[in-house]
């Protein structure tokens, strides 16, 4: 048995291939230690303590009465282990004890403030960790596949909670530097110089959009991630990360969660590599996603019905099967290969550069550009863009420290989180300018703008740092400046381009949404088309070229006792009131909600059995919008005295939705 022990032991040993450890790369170890069942609630705190003059840093985990203690040895590797039951004697039962740490030798610790060695913690040292892995012997989790969390439930906010008007850079960080930063800048600086990623991502062009450059007054430089092997920058940070294990943990395979572009980065960096790679997708991926992974080589799982499903059985399969897991974007390795990037831009780009656009979801991509560009070229400003409804790291960055969004807009699939990461929040908070919201809208007229420009068409966030420098431009009245946008990806659904194509116009300002009130009598009809005068209808939307010319039609309207309402930015009504129009209904006690259904088989019956026969659906209108779900508008009659009944049962459902009964567009067209 305890050769058994030693032997698996040793398989974790070097799971750090780099030569010079941070603490923080040790602590983050930490966070994969044991886990006795299920239900076993674990929020340990870490002392760390180090004798310099020894060589020695010891750390403590306390809480919930079960104490595990390791020391590491400068020069060599020392794991003590102890049962969790007992913080001063070694185990007396191997399969209740657990290897802490195991990382690659030599190590170069920072130094650490010294801490008594009693139990009593002392504020200024103590750091935070969550229990996130179940381990059997030995921690089955490296280093080299996680960052560490904060145990603390993050605060959760709705993402309307934060909104600025479009092409604002709101959010700006305080810049506050951490005090030890698990990464140094030069560490960054140096990654990122000598980083592997070249070995299967390419050198991806920087062009200038001509249209868009005569059209706002400033140099538009597109970065075209979106060509890469695997249609994004992923790839990058994959193989970065990757090329760094060594080859034991290779041979052990790697494991990754994802319902995009870093499944397919993952799935051909393990090609490349010649490494067994697993990816786990929810069960709603579309077909053309995990077949397109699968044909790289990866096993693809179809586990569960959304990503974090996904990632929870992903990182349980990592641990049964001794495979590092490879996290999408926090991680140092990681940032580091996406930060490639901005090092490119800066090689590519020789003039000033005013801006780079950069798009927000996790934080990885602008989290490594700013560790590069800053170092290198201060001056450069680096603003984030994000969805307005997907706003995580402007919402962390305006309270000053990590939270979660209850609810996350899915258009922009590929920066749908819910919270950003630990140290992709860190450097974001010291280095980036702040961050720019966009609509819906917007990202639909930037990938119309990219088609027309290079005839290549963007997913969403592939198109967001374009609608965001497009924003930005317009809002400063920027002129005679180079600004840079990352278009990030295109691997588009198709069934999404009948909604792009519906919003582009309205995106780009060149359609609005009106509602004009007209009496029931002849020539009403022919009164409004005269009133309208030289702006063209689509659809019943009018075509306007500028903001003065509705405004000038609107007072028009009004003047000949026609009232008309501008519904441009009410989504309810682009969605689904203005394929409704045809007559007033007043339904006793209805409920108006617009639900996100999942795109999977059931999803329709899965909310009627929740729902019917208990109450009458009074309207039901679906539009699908691909794997982003099918937005549906629903009428429930639903009694006042049964709310918070209704409520329950549309929670426990665990589709996203929203009561609209209150919307204007609502209560003006269909009361």
């Amino acid at each position: 048995m305890e050769n058994q022990e030693t032997e698996a032991t040793d398989k974790r040993v070097a799971c750090m291939s780099s030569t010079k450890v941070t603490r923080s790369y040790l602590e983050s170890g930490l966070r994969a230690y044991v886990k006795q069942g299920e239900n076993a609630d674990l929020r340990m705190r870490l002392e760390r303590r180090s004798n310099e003059s020894r060589g020695t840093a010891a750390y403590t985990a306390i809480g919930a009465e079960k104490t595990v203690r390791f020391i590491i040895k400068v020069g060599k590797l020392q794991v003590i282990q102890y049962p969790l039951t007992s913080p001063s004697s070694p185990p007396s039962n191997h399969r209740q004890s657990t290897t802490m740490a195991a990382v690659t030798y030599p190590c170069n610790l920072l130094p650490l403030p010294y801490l008594s060695t009693r139990t009593t913690t002392k504020t200024s040292a103590t750091v935070s960790f969550s229990v996130t892995a179940v381990s059997r012997q030995v921690s089955a989790t490296s280093t080299a596949g996680v960052v560490a969390a904060p145990s603390q439930p993050l605060l959760q906010f709705s993402f309307d909670s934060l909104q600025y008007e479009q092409g604002k850079v709101g959010a700006v960080p305080d810049g506050r530097v951490s005090d030890s930063p698990p990464v140094g800048a030069m560490e960054y600086l140096t990654n990122i110089l000598t980083s592997k990623v070249y070995e299967v991502a390419m050198e991806s062009p920087l062009q200038h959009a001509g249209k868009l450059s005569e059209k706002l007054g400033v140099d538009v430089w597109l970065k075209r991630e979106d060509t890469q092997p695997v249609f994004s920058f992923k790839l990058r940070g994959a193989y970065n990360m990757m090329a760094k294990l060594s080859k034991k943990q290779l041979a052990e395979g790697v494991i990754c969660s994802s319902a995009g572009n870093h499944a397919q980065g993952v799935a051909l960096a393990a090609k490349k590599l010649g490494c067994d790679a697993v990816i786990v997708m929810p069960v709603t991926t579309p077909h053309i996603k995990w077949h397109s992974v699968k044909r790289l080589g990866a096993t693809v799982v179809l586990e569960g019905d959304s990503y974090d499903e996904a990632q929870a059985y992903a990182k349980k399969r990592a641990i049964k099967e001794n495979r590092t897991f490879i996290p999408p974007f926090d991680h140092p390795d990681v940032i580091s290969g996406q930060g490639t990037v901005g090092m490119e831009i800066v090689r590519q780009l020789q003039g000033p550069i005013h801006a780079i656009f950069v798009p927000v979801g996790g934080g990885g991509l602008i989290a490594g550009i700013a560790a590069y560009v800053k170092r290198v070229s201060p001056e450069v400003r680096i603003i984030g863009v994000e969805p307005a409804d997907a706003n995580a790291m402007a919402l962390s960055l305006h309270h000053g420290q990590r939270v979660m969004l209850d609810q996350v807009g899915g258009f922009a699939d590929g920066v749908a989180v819910k919270e950003v990461g630990v140290e992709t929040f860190r450097l974001c908070r010291e280095l980036i300018d702040g961050v720019v919201l966009v609509s819906r809208d917007a990202i639909c007229a930037s990938i119309k703008d990219m088609f027309e420009e290079k005839r290549s068409i963007l997913e969403p966030a592939g198109a967001l740092a374009l609608a965001g420098a497009e924003a930005y431009c317009r809002f400063y009245n920027l002129k005679d400046a180079n600004v840079v946008a990352i278009t990030s990806g295109a691997n588009m659904n198709f069934d999404r381009l009948r909604l792009v194509t519906e919003l582009a116009n309205v995106g780009r300002q060149r359609e609005a949404v009106l509602t004009t009130f007209m009496p029931e009598e002849p020539g009403s009809i022919k009164k409004f088309y005269n009133l309208v005068g030289a702006i063209s209808i689509t659809e019943f939307n009018v075509g306007v070229h500028t903001k003065s010319e509705l405004q000038a039609m609107i007072e028009r309207m009004k003047s000949y006792q026609l009232d008309t309402i501008e519904f441009t930015h009410n989504d309810m009504v682009k969605d689904h009131l203005r394929h409704l129009m045809g007559g007033r209904s007043n339904v006793e006690n209805e409920l108006l909600c617009r639900f996100i259904f999942p795109e999977k088989p059931a999803a329709l019956v899965k909310f009627l059995d929740v729902i019917s026969p208990r109450w009458n659906i009074s309207l039901l209108h679906y539009r699908a919008q691909g794997e982003a779900g099918a937005n549906v508008l629903i009428g429930i009659q639903i009694p006042t005295t049964e709310l918070n009944e209704f409520r329950s049962c549309a929670n426990d459902l665990g589709y996203d939705y929203e009561i609209e009964s209150d919307n204007e567009g609502f209560q003006l067209l269909m009361r």
